[in-house]
């Protein structure tokens, strides 16, 4: 297949999405832990059915295709071509098999990490954190950067919702010190900047305000997460 490229994710809605589910996470992050659901809501690797949608020139393009389609689909209600689920449960199942097949068929293809982090997420989300733990640490260890980027996202939200903070905290500011167009420098240290602020509130501060200044949403983000702070 043609690999989509790095020029490609900075300009469609895939790179889009990344930004937008993980500005989610850090403005829903009480609800999720709550109820057991580390990875994303629904999932931090949204790619967006549209996107490849336009692109279905091969077989793992199209599997993959597929597997999102299910994951995206409504539950209780028709969908998109009829596709719906009568539970979450269910969808979950047909999720699971979708994206182990495309992962099993074209393993360590691009096709076959972002399924690989879809198989974590899913995971997650039901609460089962050693089995998302291990397939997040696999697409860690041997995925591409971009996606291992994601993963070590959603790791050390797991090490964090485990207690081993010292693993959590290593692991966003090993994201802080190398970045990827999917996990930004600014998202790693909001996301650290989070978690630290109950146990090092001076430490959370320090992280947040150079970003205060910064462009656009990530200024806001800041100021919010420094709103939110306990005072000083």
């Amino acid at each position: 297949m043609a690999r989509i490229t790095r020029k490609e994710l900075k300009s469609d809605k895939f790179a889009l999405e990344i930004g937008h589910t993980v500005t989610f996470f850090e403005h829903h992050q009480k609800e999720l832990v709550r109820y057991g659901a580390i990875a994303v809501g629904v999932v931090l690797l949204i790619i967006g059915f549209g996107a490849y949608r336009r692109n279905q020139h091969t077989a793992r393009e199209g599997a993959l295709a597929q597997a999102i389609k299910i994951q995206e689909a409504p539950v209780g209600q028709s969908g998109t071509g009829g596709l719906s689920y009568p539970t979450e449960d269910a969808k979950a199942q047909a999720s699971l098999k979708a994206f182990t097949d495309v992962q099993a068929k074209y393993p360590r293809s691009a096709e076959g990490e972002i399924a690989q982090y879809y198989l974590g997420s899913i995971q997650a989300d039901q609460g089962k954190l050693a089995e998302g733990e291990k397939l997040f640490l696999d697409v860690s260890q041997k995925g591409d950067d971009k996606y291992a980027s994601l993963a070590k996202l959603s790791l050390a939200q797991i090490y964090f919702a485990g207690g081993r903070d010292t693993q959590g905290e290593k692991t966003l500011r090993d994201l802080i010190a190398s970045p990827t167009i999917f996990v930004s420098k600014e998202q790693a240290t909001m996301v650290l900047a989070r978690y630290l602020m109950a146990k090092k509130p001076a430490e959370a501060r320090k992280l947040l305000e150079p970003l205060r200044t910064a462009p656009g949403a990530v200024s806001m983000a800041a100021i919010t997460l420094i709103g939110e702070m306990p005072p000083q």
